[in-house]
């Protein structure tokens, strides 16, 4: 079987088709990297086009690129229709029963149909079963349905947590508040200019103020914030001026309304909406997340996929720099989320994309039935096109124009005219990282094209339980009236104003019991010569009858507790130690923080040794291993643009040498030729002259035999410069040969050493001095027991 498509980092979408319309055996070979400056796809419906994303992302995945697909018609989860044995078996499930009605035969029957079909389309593409093994065992492949059950859920409360320390800049934290603050209110119906309205502008400040004191937000604490803002100014003006308690008890109780709706609740529990997680598993294996919208009505699109695309946007933000591909996002009928004039909350951060992502390797393809259903600034940040049959004349002539005018050089008109001619499966590929367009047909694709899949048929999906914990809904915090306005419990404990209190929420009736919450700051010097802050956050329980706390038994937390400096109203407290309340208690928990620290704080690096690369302070073994991931595909790349430019110039060469010595023997050949054919003349002529003269020999015959005899011996002089010219275009044929072996030897190796993302890792501690452990502040802790 032909393979000759695997090739490092390039993705086999088809074969390309020649000028009479037939498809040749040359395949088309897509650069990965040619994705990071962006594709679209653009094709009516019986195009082909779900056909071509779907091969599209089939590569990615077998080349270890996670992807972020995005599904508003339901027929991407046919990704996940995958079946190495391709038996009739693993069809059924998949087999509309109406179908094989109309057809006349049983399911079982047309099962039986589509996987022979199955195996002959990618038997006659130079596919087989072990290439869907290969593909299943490169990259997981994960389903969601956000506000759903059908699949795995999504759960939007994770978007309001406070981002990590260092990870965001002050301008990323407040653009990605903003869109949050944007995305909540278009589902609220509420106008949403961030400018303008002044719902947008209180949201968006309580969450960077929140933020800025590293405090997670949940929906039910936004709802009391709102109510209570922790500020009293906007801007330069009072909050009462612009914005007076009446309204802002509005605005509560449309978000109070929101979290107690039934129909809510599905966003409250699932998969937390972390991106680094949704694209690599635990093992740090490349995933395809695919997001299936189908069941959502337009505003609850809207809300998901805007915030989706901010975190995805805010994700990359954190990443390194990269020329090679390292994540897709990809977007099916983008129809409404990225219109021309129109501004809706989506547009924002695909533009970001569009615009910023090719730094950081990320890819982004837009697919749709119209090129008028996107923004004009996004298309120009497009360096590919795929384009398929469309609906008008009209369409095909604007879309032919276009690409004249950015492309330059093109002749327009029969640009239109060849996208005119394309049939199904057929498209036309403008790529700005070639010299011109080529039609080409697509590949059989591996998975199953079942169509889009019901509800029914989505639970019949596997399902992997580890990507979605079960969320306690934030609702839970509220009380069950709703938006409450008690005062705090009268039994809060008095303490000394160095030693803060914090509380978490909590139902009325409850009793808090006490945590000491320590926070410190250790510098350590790493082995580069550089030194990394990190911040400990440590928390462990008290008890009425203790001293004070016992670090060494403390839990160390990731981000502080999302808590509040005012109690719970209607709720209980537990005893605090007795030394808690007397002057110099806070010193002395913070002496005995740093001790702690010191005696058993320290780094954990893993190290790769082989390839000489030491993780990040804080860096998983799993982030570790994606990063790993990423140097060598870079790696990989850039060897192989050196071998590209080590051996192209010695094989170009090598071919002209040979062309100029084939053409060199082609002349000697003729001359021989020749030459033969004049001395076999002269020899006819004397014999003849010989033989009818009445002489015997005459003194002119005896001339012209001499001259036969110089002709021999010129033609045999000839025939050697025939045989050194052969001599010399195999000996160059010989060279040629030998120096494409010595590539392919070295082609191999580097396929050989690019699977390096399972090194084998060690780790190493690197422990700070007491003097670089510095105290931040301890505080006591209320939890509801």
């Amino acid at each position: 079987m032909d393979t000759s498509y695997e090739k490092l980092g390039v993705f086999y979408l088809g074969r390309e088709i020649d000028d009479r319309g037939a498809a040749t055996p040359t395949p088309l070979l897509y650069d990965s990297r040619d994705l990071t400056t962006h594709a679209v796809c653009v094709g009516m419906t019986g195009s082909g086009k779900t056909g071509l994303c779907i091969a599209l992302l089939e590569e990615a995945a077998i080349d270890g690129v996670p992807a972020i697909v995005i599904d508003p018609k339901g027929d991407l989860a046919d990704l996940m229709l995958t079946f190495p044995d391709l038996a009739p078996g693993a069809f059924r499930p998949w087999i509309n029963a109406d179908a094989a009605r109309q057809q006349g035969i049983t399911p079982d029957e047309l099962a039986a149909r589509e996987a022979a079909r199955w195996s002959k389309g990618l038997a006659e593409w130079g596919q087989d079963a072990e290439r869907i093994r290969r593909l299943r065992d490169a990259a997981e492949f994960a389903l969601y349905t956000p506000g759903s059950d059908a699949a795995t859920p999504v759960s939007v409360v994770t978007s309001l947590e406070a981002p990590r320390a260092g990870a965001e800049d002050v301008e990323m934290i407040a653009e990605r508040a903003s869109g949050i603050v944007t995305s909540l209110l278009a589902l609220l119906g509420v106008d949403a200019d961030p400018v303008r309205s002044r719902e947008h502008i209180l949201l968006t400040t309580i969450l960077q103020n929140a933020w800025a004191q590293g405090r997670t937000l949940d929906l039910a604490g936004l709802v009391l914030a709102v109510q209570s803002p922790p500020f009293t100014r906007v801007g330069v003006m009072e909050l009462e001026s612009i914005f007076p308690a009446k309204d802002r008890f509005e605005l509560a109780m449309l978000l109070n309304n929101l979290l107690a709706s039934p129909a809510f609740q599905p966003w409250l529990a699932g998969a937390p909406l972390d991106i680094d997680r949704m694209l690599y598993s635990e093992s740090g294996k490349p995933r395809v997340a695919i997001f299936s919208i189908a069941h959502l009505d337009d505003a609850q699109r809207m809300f998901f996929v805007s915030l989706l695309l901010n975190e995805v946007v805010a994700w990359m933000r954190t990443r390194p720099g990269m020329s090679s591909l390292r994540a897709l996002v990809y977007m099916d009928e983008i129809y409404g989320f990225l219109p021309p004039v129109e501004n809706p909350p989506s547009k924002k951060p695909l533009l970001t994309l569009m615009k910023q992502a090719r730094a950081f390797g990320v890819g982004v393809v837009l697919a749709t039935q119209n090129p008028v259903d996107l923004d004009y600034k996004a298309l120009s940040n497009a360096g590919t096109w795929f384009i398929g049959r469309l609906q008008t004349e009209r369409d095909k002539q604007r879309l032919a124009d276009g690409l004249a005018d950015a492309a330059g050089g093109i002749d327009a008109g029969a640009l239109a005219k060849t996208i005119g001619s394309l049939e199904p499966r057929t498209f036309l590929m403008h790529n700005v990282h070639d010299d011109h367009p080529v039609v080409f047909q697509t590949r059989w694709v591996m998975s199953y094209l079942a169509g889009p899949l019901t509800r029914a048929q989505l639970r019949m999906l596997p399902r992997n339980e580890a990507l979605a914990p079960t969320l306690a809904p934030a609702a839970s915090a509220l009380p069950a009236g709703g938006v409450s306005m008690q005062p705090a419990a009268a039994a809060r404990p008095v303490l000394p104003t160095e030693l803060p209190q914090l509380f978490e929420a909590a139902a009325p009736g409850a009793t808090y019991a006490p945590f000491a919450l320590g926070e410190a700051r250790v510098h350590v010097a790493l082995p580069d010569g550089s030194t990394h802050a990190k911040v400990v956050l440590l928390e462990t329980p008290l008890g009425g009858g203790m001293a004070g706390p016992d670090w060494s038994v403390g839990r160390e937390r990731e981000k502080p507790p999302a808590a509040g400096v005012e109690p719970a109203p209607g709720v209980g407290f537990a005893d605090l130690p007795a030394a808690a309340g007397r002057k110099g208690a806070a010193a002395a928990w913070g002496k005995s923080l740093v001790d702690s620290i010191y005696r058993g704080g320290g780094i954990t690096l893993f190290e790769a040794k082989r390839l000489r690369l030491v993780s990040k302070p804080g860096e998983s073994e799993r982030d570790f291993r994606v990063r790993i991931a990423d140097a060598v595909r870079a790696d990989r790349d850039a060897r192989a643009d050196q071998l590209r430019a080590r051996y192209g110039a010695r094989l170009a060469t090598l071919q002209d040498r040979i062309r100029r010595a084939e053409s060199t023997l082609a002349r000697e050949k003729d001359q021989v030729a020749s030459q033969r054919t004049q001395t076999a003349v002269s020899l006819g002529a004397t014999l003849l002259t010989a033989f009818l003269g009445r002489r015997a020999v005459s003194q002119a015959t005896l001339g012209r035999a001499t001259t036969t005899a110089r002709g021999f011996e010129r033609a045999g002089k000839q025939q050697r410069d025939v045989d050194h010219a052969q001599d010399n275009v195999d000996a160059l044929r010989r060279q040629y040969d030998d120096l494409a072996r010595e590539l392919e030897t070295e082609v191999r190796e580097i396929e050989a050493t690019a699977g390096a993302d399972g090194a084998e890792l060690t780790t190493r501690t690197v422990r700070p001095r007491r003097a670089d452990v510095e105290l931040v502040r301890v505080s006591v802790l209320w939890r509801p027991e």
